[in-house]
C-alpha cells in the first residue's frame, strides 16, 4: 500500500515554520564542513560476511536545500547536517570521524600515538573510522581509549579500535567514569529486549530511506548494526578535577553523573584548549526520557553541570566538541551555547515544577509551555531528538509518577478492554472509523490516531481502520520536527501496512553478555522467571565458578529467584553446578551440548529452574494488540 502525499494542513504548518525560524543563519553548515579532509567512498561499511552494517549514501537525497513537503523543514535542515560524512580536523592534533554511525569517533594525537574518545556503536564502523583516519594521517598506535559515558553508541565499537589482549598487556588504557560497566550492563541487558524492540521504532530501522521515510534521528542518522562489544575500563575517574597524562596528552575531567547518562564525564585537553562536553551540550534538545525507554534523567543536575563547566573551562577553551554533531569554535560562541543549553534544561525543569504546583498534569503542561525566544531561535536548542513535549512529561514522571491525581484515572481499563468500550459507545467499529476519517480530513490527526488506535485494538484485521490509521501516522510523521517521533509514526504505519518487523538488531551482544558479573547473570535470570508458573517450586542451587573461584547460592521460592555469595553456614543445596562463567552463560542460553559442566546432586533441580524461565519476545506488538 502506498503512502499518502503531505496534506494541505502539513504543507501549511511547514510554511509557518519556514517563516518563523531563522533559516538565514547558516553558521552550522560552515561549522559542520570546517576542517574537512576526506570521506569514505562509498560510504558503506560491511561486516566480514558482507552484510551492510552502515550505509550513509542512502541519505544522498538530502543534498537538496529545499525540504520535501513530507519532512518538517527544520528536521530536513538538521538531517542534512548530520548526514555529512568524513574525517575532519577539529584543531591541529584533534580529529573527528563523523557520519559513520549515530555518534562520532574523536582522535587526539599524542607524542607517539593517539587517544580515542568514544568508539561508535559497532566494531565494523569503528574500524572503518580508524582506517579513514590512518589513510590521511598515517599509522599511530592507540595508547588510550576514553569512554565519556555508558551508552552503547559510545563504547560498542571498542573492539574495532583495540583488542582485549592489548588492554590486558597494558598497551592500551581504557578510561571511563565510575559506574560505567554496571550502568552499561543494566541498560543493555535487564530491559534490553524491550528497549531493542522500541529502538527499532525510534531509529526507523525498518524504514525505507527517502523524503517519505527515514531521514535521520536528530542526534545522527541511525545507529550502525554491526557487532557491539565492551572492554572493562582499566582506569575509573571518580572526581571532578582529576587529571591524567597519557602519551603526552593531558586530560582534566569533570564528572557529570545522572545527566544524559547515569555515568558521564567531560574531558578537557589543556594542550589544545579543547573541551569534550560528552553528550550534554549537542546541537539539539536532548532526551530526559528516551522513547526507547530508560531511567528518567535529571534536568536540574544537567543544568548545574553545564553551569559548572562554564565556571571551570569557560575562560580557557577555544573549541568545544562532542561525540555527536559538529564542534563549536571561539570562547564567546562556546560560552553562549553552554549558557543556552544550561538554561534550556533549567527552564524546562523549573517551569514544569511551577505548573505541577499549580495543579497541571504532564500533558497539560506540555501543551501550554512557552519557551523563551532566545531558546526558541537557537538551532541547537530545537527538539530534534528530545522534545519539549515528552521531556516535560518525563519531568512530571520523575517527581510525581504515572498517576496524575484524578481518581477516574487511578484504575482505568487496559487498552483492549478500554478500546472495546470506546468503540461501543461511539456506535460500533464502522462508525468509529467514520468519525476518525472526519478528523483526518479536517487535519486533526492526533484525534484520528486516538480513535483508530481503539479500532485496531478491537479488530486488528479491520482493513479500512488499519489503512486510515497508517495514513494518519504518515501525516503526523510529516508534521513533526522531532526525528525520533517521525520514526515512531512511520514505523507504526509500516507495521500496520505489513507485518511486525521485530527487532532488527541484537540488544544482547555476546561480547557484552560476557562481561556480566555472577550477580548480574542471576539478576538477569530472576527477571525472566515466570512467577505464577514457579509458585510451587522450592529449590536451591550452588553455582561454583571454576574460573573465578567463587560459589553462589541460588534459591527459588514463591516465584522469586534470590542469590548471594555462598555462606559457610548454608546447608547443602539440591544441586551443585561447577563450571566457568562463559559455559554457564551458554548453558542458560540453551546450549547443553558442550563439555565443561559438572553436576552434583539432583540435576533435575536445575532442569526445573530452566523450565520456569521465560524467553523474552523481541517482536511483541506495539501498534496492534
Amino acid at each position: 500500500m502506498s503512502q499518502p502525499d503531505a496534506s494541505e494542513f502539513v504543507v501549511a504548518a511547514h510554511r509557518r515554520a519556514r517563516e518563523s525560524l531563522p533559516f538565514t543563519d547558516t553558521r552550522d553548515f560552515d561549522d559542520a564542513g570546517r576542517g574537512f579532509i576526506g570521506k569514505l567512498e562509498p560510504g558503506v561499511v560491511r561486516s566480514e560476511d558482507g552484510t551492510v552494517v552502515w550505509d550513509n549514501d542512502v541519505f544522498d537525497f538530502l543534498d537538496s536545500e529545499d525540504a520535501a513537503d513530507t519532512v518538517h523543514p527544520s528536521l530536513w535542515r538538521q538531517s542534512r547536517l548530520t548526514s555529512m560524512q568524513g574525517l575532519f580536523e577539529v584543531v591541529p592534533g584533534i580529529y573527528q570521524v563523523r557520519g559513520l554511525d549515530l555518534s562520532n569517533l574523536s582522535i587526539v594525537e599524542g607524542d607517539e600515538g593517539v587517544v580515542i574518545i568514544d568508539t561508535l556503536t559497532s566494531r565494523e564502523t569503528a574500524l572503518a573510522a580508524m582506517d579513514l583516519y590512518r589513510a590521511h594521517r598515517g599509522e599511530r598506535p592507540v595508547k588510550a581509549i576514553v569512554h565519556t559515558h555508558c551508552h552503547i553508541d559510545h563504547f560498542g565499537g571498542v573492539l574495532g579500535v583495540t583488542d582485549q589482549e592489548a588492554v590486558a598487556r597494558g598497551d592500551v588504557a581504557v578510561i571511563a567514569p565510575e559506574g560505567f560497566v554496571e550502568h552499561a550492563i543494566a541498560e543493555n541487558v535487564y530491559a534490553g529486549t524491550a528497549m531493542g524492540r522500541r529502538a527499532g521504532y525510534m531509529y526507523g530501522a525498518a524504514l525505507a530511506h527517502g523524503p517519505s521515510g527515514h531521514v535521520g534521528a536528530g542526534l545522527g542518522q541511525a545507529p550502525s548494526t554491526g557487532a557491539a562489544g565492551i572492554v572493562v575500563p582499566t582506569i575509573d575517574i571518580h572526581t571532578t578535577g582529576e587529571t591524567l597524562t597519557i602519551d603526552g596528552v593531558e586530560m582534566e575531567f569533570q564528572m557529570a553523573p545522572g545527566t544524559e547518562a547515569p555515568a558521564e564525564m567531560h574531558v578537557y585537553l589543556p594542550r589544545f584548549r579543547a573541551l569534550c562536553i560528552a553528550e550534554n551540550a549537542t546541537h539539539t534538545l536532548h532526551n530526559l526520557l528516551t522513547l526507547r525507554g530508560a531511567v528518567v534523567r535529571d534536568p536540574h543536575g544537567w543544568s548545574g553541570y553545564l553551569n559548572e563547566a562554564i565556571d571551570i573551562f569557560g575562560d580557557r577553551v577555544d573549541v568545544m566538541f562532542s561525540p555527536h554533531h559538529w564542534p563549536t569554535w571561539g570562547v564567546h560562541r562556546i560560552v553562549e551555547m553552554l549558557t543556552l543549553q544550561r538554561d534550556l534544561y533549567g527552564y524546562l525543569h523549573d517551569q514544569t515544577l511551577r505548573m505541577i504546583n499549580q495543579g497541571l498534569q504532564g500533558a497539560e503542561i506540555a501543551e501550554t509551555m512557552q519557551i523563551p525566544p532566545a531558546l526558541e531561535n537557537a538551532w541547537h536548542a530545537r527538539g530534534y531528538y528530545g522534545s519539549v513535549s515528552h521531556n516535560i512529561k518525563a519531568i512530571y514522571q520523575r517527581y510525581i509518577g504515572w498517576f496524575d491525581g484524578n481518581p477516574a484515572r487511578l484504575w482505568p481499563h487496559p487498552p483492549e478492554a478500554l478500546s472495546a468500550r470506546y468503540v461501543d459507545a461511539i456506535g460500533g467499529i464502522d462508525k468509529t472509523v467514520d468519525v476518525a476519517r472526519a478528523a483526518y480530513e479536517s487535519g486533526d490527526y492526533r484525534w484520528a490516531a486516538t480513535l483508530l488506535d481503539h479500532v485496531v485494538f478491537v479488530d486488528p484485521d479491520h482493513s479500512d481502520g488499519r489503512a486510515l490509521y497508517a495514513d494518519t501516522l504518515d501525516q503526523l510523521a510529516y508534521t513533526v520536527e522531532n526525528g525520533t517521533w517521525r520514526n515512531f509514526y512511520l514505523s507504526g504505519a509500516t507495521e500496520l501496512r505489513g507485518a511486525n518487523f521485530g527487532t532488527p538488531t541484537n540488544p544482547n551482544a555476546p561480547e557484552i553478555l560476557a562481561q556480566l558479573t555472577p550477580a548480574q547473570i542471576f539478576d538477569s535470570v530472576a527477571i525472566s522467571i515466570n512467577g505464577p508458573k514457579a509458585w510451587g517450586e522450592r529449590l536451591s542451587l550452588d553455582v561454583t565458578f571454576t574460573d573465578l573461584d567463587e560459589t553462589h547460592r541460588v534459591a527459588l521460592s514463591n516465584g522469586v529467584l534470590i542469590h548471594r555469595r555462598r555462606l559457610d553456614k548454608d546447608g547443602p543445596a539440591d544441586v551443585t553446578v561447577a563450571t566457568t562463567k562463559p559455559r554457564l552463560l551458554a548453558l542458560l542460553g540453551g546450549d547443553d551440548t558442550s563439555p565443561g559442566v559438572e553436576f552434583t546432586g539432583d540435576r533435575g533441580a536445575f532442569a526445573r529452574l530452566i523450565e520456569v524461565v521465560d524467553e523474552p519476545d523481541p517482536a511483541f506488538n506495539i501498534v496492534l494488540p
